[in-house]
């Protein structure tokens, strides 16, 4: 008998388990994959450091940071260099976000004024934001791009909420929720009436190590360390888990035809993931987690020499708006963002392909997919030559897509899972999504059920 079965080892699973261990018990994380961490993955190549997954902690959401800091890492957090200038692409020239701008929103009139990513028709009808009535009521949920066209017009769906709000998860603008994914600014039209006067009296100095930190060897560290600072065994790869029954306790069956007994149980999997585990214990359960949709992606990397590459890369690097007609969805320089990612004298490139927009991306080999992303690179950034190596990482399914309406479907959920005392769910199809989301929620769940054993 388990005090606590966690199934799934990804970030949120393992940060559970580290809250139930600080606690003083004895959890066990069942990973049905050969390796810990899900999306969170990095490999070494020649000196390179690849973050196949994520490879940033947000710092406004600070989750991530503190648990690096209990973990013993906080000495090896590190910023991002500088200049930190992100672009769009637009016409097939990379233009620079407004300075002073949250969220690509302008805060400070010169720089809206000058900057090219907006045509003037454009630029007027942003600014006539100050001036378009409140919504009378915030009860219904909304998609971005209809906030965002309501406020700020067409151009600014266009060239910052669908590649820059949207293009965060990968996902549809006009099917994202506000409420789910950024209710400050919801909160700055309630509020004042007027999204550009809030972020306006909200300005402040902007941070002087920046918006994101990250560890020398890749986010990949902080799996690592979370998994060698738990107990022995409390992590086991190879364990799929097929269904959950019963109930104090819980019955899991395996997938190679074993069972484990568990006071507890917090299913730590993909939404789309959970829904089959759960459907023998509660078919009404299992079918809200089935809701939540999920596109999927790829990251391709690219080493090359910095003499192979004319432009100066002075930035983080750039977004691409579907008028565009590109494969990309964006691209990063990652020897420009983080400092010792490639040998002397060669730079990393990061390009991002697939999401909402084109959900057939992993039909494609990985050498279609490279071919047609090196092309692209070549062309906005002027290469010449052919990358040292590559690397794709694929990932089926990995982008939880918390659409119009998810509240409502989180409300629902969890008035379910009081029906079971003892299950609990967490993972980025749920309350959160990014690492910052996962890890609080991941040990705000772990809380609870420690709370629940010692009742």
């Amino acid at each position: 008998m388990n005090d606590v079965v966690i199934v799934g080892g990804g970030i949120a699973g393992l940060s559970a388990a580290w809250e139930l261990a600080r606690r003083g018990r004895r959890p066990v994380v069942l990973e049905q994959g050969p390796r810990p961490g899900g999306v969170i993955v990095t490999e070494h190549r020649d000196g390179f450091v690849l973050d196949g997954g994520p490879d940033a902690l947000l710092v406004q959401k600070p989750a991530a940071i503190e648990l690096c800091r209990e973990l013993g890492l906080g000495d090896r957090l590190f910023p991002t260099l500088t200049p930190r200038t992100a672009y769009v692409l637009r016409h097939g020239r990379l233009v620079p976000l407004p300075e002073a701008s949250v969220l690509g929103i302008p805060t400070r009139l010169r720089p809206f004024i000058t900057t090219r990513l907006f045509s003037w028709p454009g630029k007027l009808r942003m600014a006539c934001e100050v001036v378009v009535p409140r919504r009378q009521s915030h009860e219904q949920d909304e998609s971005i791009g209809s906030f965002m066209r309501r406020r700020f017009g067409r151009e600014a769906v266009t060239y910052l909420a669908e590649p820059l709000l949207a293009g965060i998860h990968a996902g549809d603008v006009d099917r994202l929720s506000m409420r789910a994914l950024f209710p400050r600014l919801l909160d700055a039209e309630r509020t004042t009436g007027s999204v550009l006067r809030a972020l306006s009296a909200m300005r402040s100095a902007p941070a002087p190590d920046g918006a994101f930190m990250s560890l020398p060897g890749g986010i990949g560290e902080l799996v690592s360390a979370l998994v060698a600072a738990l107990p022995p065994d409390t992590v086991q790869c190879g364990q799929g888990v097929a269904r959950v029954e019963g109930r104090r306790p819980y019955t899991l069956h395996l997938t190679d035809g074993g069972t484990r007994d568990a006071r507890a149980v917090i299913v730590a999997t993909p939404a789309w993931a959970a829904a089959p585990l759960l459907e023998a214990l509660d078919a009404g359960l299992a079918s809200l987690c089935a809701e939540v949709r999920y596109v999927s992606s790829a990251t391709i990397l690219f080493a090359l020499r910095r003499d192979q590459v004319r432009h100066p890369l002075a930035g983080s690097g750039y977004v691409v708006p579907r008028p565009e007609r590109r494969l990309l969805m964006a691209a990063s320089w990652v020897t420009s963002k983080w400092p010792r990612r490639a040998p002397d004298g060669h730079v990393l490139l990061r390009a991002f392909v697939g999401g909402a927009y084109d959900p057939e991306v992993l039909t494609h080999t990985d050498q279609t997919l490279t071919r047609g992303a090196f092309a692209e690179l070549a062309e906005t950034l002027d290469i010449t030559g052919e990358p040292s190596f590559t690397r794709v990482f694929r990932w089926p399914r990995a982008s939880a897509q918390h659409e119009v309406g998810h509240h409502a479907r989180l409300t629902q959920l969890d008035a379910r899972l009081a029906r079971h005392p003892g299950l609990f769910v967490t993972g980025s199809g749920f309350r959160g999504t990014g690492i910052p989301d996962c890890v609080a929620d991941g040990r705000a769940v772990g809380r609870q059920a420690a709370a629940w054993l010692d009742r």
